[in-house]
C-alpha cells in the first residue's frame, strides 16, 4: 500500500512555471515507477510523465521540452517541473505509483493556466 499526497498547483498566466511534488508514503518508494497524469474538463485521464526505479523518464509529446519529471529517493518524492505553461495545460494532475500490476494514485492538484 502506497499513500501519495500531492501538492503545487494553482492558477498560473501563460508562460509562467509551476512545480508539483507527491509526498508517498506506506511501502518502498523506490521500487515504483511513477508518473503524473492529468485530466481537463470533458476529457479522458492522459499520461504526462513518468520516471522509473532507475531514473528513465518518459514524457507526453505535448510536454517535451517544457515539462520534466524527477524523483528523490530519500525523500520519497517526486515532482514535476512545469514552465511555459499553456492554457491547454490547465487539469487536475494526479501523482500515480506503479509497480507489478499495483497502481496507486494521489487525490489530485487543479492546475490553471489563464490570463
Amino acid at each position: 500500500q502506497v499513500n501519495l499526497v500531492n501538492s503545487g498547483g494553482g492558477l498560473v498566466q501563460p508562460g509562467g512555471s509551476l512545480r508539483l511534488s507527491c509526498a508517498a508514503s506506506g511501502s518502498i518508494f523506490s521500487i515504483y515507477t511513477m508518473g503524473w497524469y492529468r485530466q481537463a474538463p470533458g476529457k479522458p485521464r492522459e499520461l504526462v510523465a513518468t520516471i522509473t526505479s532507475g531514473g528513465s523518464t518518459n514524457l507526453a509529446d505535448s510536454v517535451k521540452g517544457r515539462f520534466t519529471i524527477s524523483r528523490d529517493n530519500a525523500k520519497n518524492a517526486v515532482y514535476l517541473q512545469m514552465n511555459s505553461l499553456k492554457p491547454e495545460d490547465t487539469a487536475v494532475y494526479y501523482c500515480n505509483a506503479g509497480y507489478r500490476g499495483l497502481s496507486y494514485w494521489g487525490q489530485g492538484t487543479q492546475v490553471t493556466v489563464s490570463s
